[in-house]
């Protein structure tokens, strides 16, 4: 997905950011633990097509992200 979408994209639930799940296709929202499938390149923000995500595994999706940078 474009990075650009991807900035200007939110969770239609909280809206907040969106973060792209690893090898998956698939918008998730850690906040609201939900998971917004992508179809043919087009993400489906609707919050009844959303997918729970258990709480380990936006656990799991946080220790794969690198660290943010310390601001200068």
């Amino acid at each position: 997905m474009d990075p650009r979408l991807l900035e200007i994209l939110a969770c239609p639930q909280c809206q907040g950011p969106l973060q792209m799940a690893a090898g998956k296709m698939m918008l998730v929202c850690k906040q609201e633990r939900l998971g917004y499938p992508i179809e043919d390149g087009i993400p489906h923000l609707l919050v009844q097509e959303a997918l729970t995500i258990p709480e380990i595994e936006i656990a799991a999706m946080a220790e794969d992200e690198p660290p943010a940078e310390s601001p200068r």
